[in-house]
C-alpha cells in the first residue's frame, strides 16, 4: 500500500529501503501508539513521543513532520487490516456469514477506538479518512474487473464510501452496535451494493 510511511520518510534521502531507517519508524509508531492507550493524540508532544520511543526530537523530524503523520502511519495497518478483510472470501458471497476476517477487524478496531477517532471523523473525513476510501476503492475495483463484473468503478466507489463512513460513524458511536453484529450488518449492505443492478 502507499502509506503515509513512505511519505513521512520522503524527506530522508534513501530512508524508504534503509532497514535502520524503518526500525526508527517502527520505534515511533509503537511509542505512539503506547502514548495514545494513556492519553488522547491532541494532549501528546513529540518530545514524550521521541523519549518513550528512544530517539531525540531531531531524529522524530527526519522522519515525520508531525504527529499527524506519524499517527495516520501508525494506522496505516488499520487500512490494510480493512481491505483485506472485506476480501477475504472466495466463491459466493453468504449475506448470513461475514468473513471471519471482517468479525474479528471491528473486535480489534476497539482497542485504538480512540487514536482512530482523532483520524478519522464521523462521515469518514479526517487524515486516515481519504487513505481508507482510495485503498478500499483501489482493491474492490481491482476484484471486481478481475471477475467480469459490470460498472466496477461505481460499485467500488460506493463501497469506499459505505464501509469508510459506517466504520467512521461506528467508531464515533453514531452507530451503536457491538462489532460482531456491525460486521454482520455492514457484509450484508456491501454484498447488496455489489448485487445490485443499476441497468
Amino acid at each position: 500500500m502507499s502509506g503515509a510511511g513512505a511519505a513521512g520518510a520522503a524527506g530522508v534521502p534513501g530512508a524508504a529501503g534503509d532497514p535502520r531507517a524503518e526500525r526508527t519508524r517502527a520505534k515511533l509508531r509503537a511509542a505512539l501508539l503506547a502514548e495514545c492507550a494513556d492519553r488522547p493524540l491532541a494532549e501528546l508532544g513529540v518530545a514524550a513521543v521521541a523519549r518513550r520511543a528512544g530517539v531525540g526530537r531531531a531524529t522524530f523530524y527526519l522522519h515525520y513532520p508531525d504527529l499527524s503523520a506519524l499517527a495516520v502511519d501508525a494506522c496505516a495497518g488499520v487500512v490494510r487490516e480493512a481491505v483485506d478483510a472485506l476480501h477475504a472470501w472466495r466463491g459466493v458471497a453468504d449475506p448470513a456469514a461475514p468473513p471471519s476476517a471482517l468479525v474479528e477487524f471491528f473486535g480489534r478496531a476497539a482497542v485504538h477506538a480512540g487514536l482512530y477517532r482523532e483520524l478519522l471523523a464521523p462521515g469518514g473525513g479526517g487524515p486516515l479518512g481519504p487513505v481508507l476510501h482510495r485503498e478500499l476503492r483501489e482493491r474492490s475495483r481491482t476484484e471486481r474487473e478481475l471477475a467480469g463484473a459490470p460498472d466496477a468503478p461505481l460499485i467500488a466507489s460506493a463501497v469506499a464510501g459505505a464501509f469508510t463512513g459506517v466504520l467512521a460513524d461506528w467508531l464515533h458511536g453514531l452507530v451503536d452496535e457491538p462489532p460482531a453484529a456491525v460486521a454482520g450488518r455492514v457484509w450484508r449492505l456491501l454484498i447488496g451494493l455489489h448485487r445490485t443492478p443499476l441497468a
